[in-house]
């Protein structure tokens, strides 16, 4: 069996598979190049890079296995490969301790002006160092504060096992029905509690959240316009680690503009990867490139998830 690993596996996944007989190709193949080279191999893995459309899908009829490392399918036509008898796995649970993570960094970053100083210190650090001072002053802190989060799952759900260990008041929405309750380990002993969170719709959160965190699949159309935005609190902050297009990027850079947004954190973005130039250039902006899952530890658990995903298809 060779498997065409598109966007790249961690040695230890890559290690099992070979134990395991199969044949592993990491270098990766241009997706115009893929309905041709792709008919070379049996299965495919990918990240969020590569897409596997139908039109790649009828083009290589030898495929018999579609592996994503990480949570989201939105670049894979999962019901027309499965019509097809193509299994198709994710590893929803390996990356999201490491995408909450950034994503409470961004809350920090937002409330202490990091991303900006260290835009400015190195210009302006000498000459202008006690006008930064001054200017960088009026943090504010995380604690008693309302974090929405806009999607419970399993990455919704880490956040918020963070966000409460801050101190923070966590309101969270979700399209489907969900267990509010999430357990939290405290100490290194590892006592661990169950918290509820409040249930809210999500115009509820748009309306009194201090902070909007965005854990959803992609949709048609952004999930915060420029409605919603003129409903939040004066001064809310964004958090997009998620999808590109569930933010209205032009109506965010007016909201940003008129002082409605205070700051946004955005690692996803609509043209990836080439993103807006004035999304780029925002002063109000903290930017990552699409790496909320890329931390070692949660490489090496997607890499060993979906090894162990494929041994367990094939010897079926």
């Amino acid at each position: 069996m060779k498997i065409l690993a598109n966007d790249g596996i961690d040695p230890i996944g890559k290690k099992m598979l070979e134990d395991a007989g199969f044949f592993v190709e990491t270098n990766n193949i241009p997706q115009d190049e893929l309905p041709v080279r792709l008919q070379e191999f049996d299965a495919i893995t990918v990240r969020s890079a590569t897409k596997v459309r139908k039109a790649l899908i009828d083009a290589c009829p030898n495929l018999k296995l579609i592996g994503r490392g990480g949570v989201g399918v939105d670049n894979i036509d999962v019901e027309y490969a499965k019509e097809k008898g193509i299994g198709v796995y994710n590893t929803p649970a390996s990356s999201s301790l490491s995408v909450a993570e950034l994503v409470v960094a961004q809350l920090f970053t937002g409330v202490r002006f990091l991303h900006d100083s260290n835009r400015k210190m190195p210009v302006e650090g000498g000459a202008k160092f006690n006008d930064l001072k001054k200017a960088y002053a009026k943090g504010i802190e995380l604690r008693g504060k309302t974090l929405g989060i806009v999607g419970f799952g399993r990455i919704g759900r880490e956040v918020a096992k963070i966000a409460i260990g801050i101190g923070m008041d966590v309101i969270a929405y979700d399209l489907f029905p969900f267990n509010p309750e999430v357990e939290i380990v405290l100490g290194t002993g590892g006592t661990k509690v169950n918290v509820t969170v409040k249930t809210a719709t999500l115009d509820e959160i748009i309306k009194t959240a201090d902070f909007i965190t965005l854990h959803t699949p992609f949709i048609d159309k952004a999930l915060i316009g420029a409605e919603e935005l003129a409903q939040t609190k004066k001064g809310v902050k964004l958090i997009n680690i998620s999808r590109g297009g569930l933010i209205d990027e032009l109506a965010l850079i007016e909201a940003l503009n008129s002082g409605q947004v205070s700051y946004a954190a955005l690692d996803v973005f609509d043209n990836e990867p080439n993103p807006r130039a004035e999304i780029l250039a925002h002063p109000k902006i903290s930017l990552t490139p699409h790496i909320g899952a890329a931390t070692n530890e949660a490489q090496e658990r997607i890499g060993v998830e979906l090894a162990s995903l494929i041994i367990g298809h094939f010897n079926k």
